[in-house]
């Protein structure tokens, strides 16, 4: 059985109709383990504070069957960010400081996981303290040459800079990001051209085995050193668009772990993203024709 996780930020999304449970890394491990049906083991690493809030975030992961046996908890508040959405659904997002997973620290028990790990997703947001940016970065390291190490840029201003950025990048092997962060990587890095060929001049040059790509209602595309597929969107009625990238992200990982082709891969999460946005919220539960081959 892969074991796959996720690590960063554990928060609750405030709605203007109440908190749904969220966070990138947290959404992702969810939707992993929800797609897997069992067939892969998928650990939370982040850290929640000592309140109500945190205990049902640990319920949350548990009822989508994400281990949180190594979910550190302590005396700083679980982490808390205000949505607005727009007319089209889309979303905007300000987030509370100084939360509990701001300080995810290093222990023998992360090593362990980290040793026997077949696919790591993070991203930037969750680095945007010292403290858990050592955390993530030595787990990143620790895991084995032949893993997925998937960077999900997830740019959320203010709590990024380029250093943090190219960082990650040396740390990854795979790549996800969408069309608002591609240009801000291209520019970064000096790159110019179509979308397709600033993935493929990325992937050169950071070493990257995959770079995939999501364009909204457009579709995706995912290129590697020998293949790109471009592929469209599915016509999708949209409740909102939270939690959509991080299930694109979850479904790539488990067609990468299971060594489909990358048309097959893409082809399947979009479909997954695409009913993500047809729900309100970022986790749920999935429709049995999904992920088919």
């Amino acid at each position: 059985m892969h074991q796959v996780v996720g690590i960063g930020e554990i928060l609750w999304d405030v709605f203007p109709d109440g908190p749904r449970f969220g966070g990138a890394p947290a959404n992702f491990s969810c939707s992993t383990s929800e797609l897997s049906r069992g067939a892969a083991g998928v650990l939370m690493v982040s850290a929640v504070g000592e309140d109500e809030l945190g205990r049902k975030a640990i319920e949350s992961l548990k009822r989508r069957g994400v281990d949180t046996s190594v979910l550190q908890v302590n005396q700083h508040a679980t982490g808390k960010v205000d949505v607005q959405l727009d007319d089209d659904g889309k979303a905007s997002y300000h987030f509370a400081d100084d939360a509990a997973w701001d300080h995810l620290v290093w222990n023998d028990a992360l090593g362990k996981v980290a040793a026997t790990c077949d696919a790591v997703c993070f991203g930037t947001l969750g680095q945007r303290s010292e403290t858990s940016r050592r955390t993530i970065n030595q787990f990143v390291q620790a895991t084995p040459e032949s893993a997925l190490r998937i960077l999900d840029v997830n740019l959320r201003e203010p709590f990024y800079d380029d250093s943090v950025i190219q960082q990650s990048l040396a740390l990854a092997n795979v790549l996800k990001l969408n069309d608002d962060e591609l240009p801000r990587l291209a520019r970064i890095n000096g790159l110019s051209g179509d979308d397709v060929d600033v993935m493929r001049q990325l992937a050169a040059r950071h070493q990257l085995r995959y770079v995939a790509l999501t364009r909204g209602a457009d579709g995706a595309a995912i290129v590697s050193d020998s293949e790109v597929s471009d592929l469209p969107g599915v016509p999708t009625e949209i409740a909102d668009t939270v939690g959509a990238g991080d299930a694109f992200t979850a479904a790539i990982t488990l067609g990468l772990l299971a060594g489909q082709d990358i048309d097959i891969v893409n082809r399947n999460a979009i479909a997954v993203a695409s009913y993500v946005c047809s729900q309100p919220g970022a986790t749920m539960t999935f429709p049995d024709d999904l992920m088919k081959p």
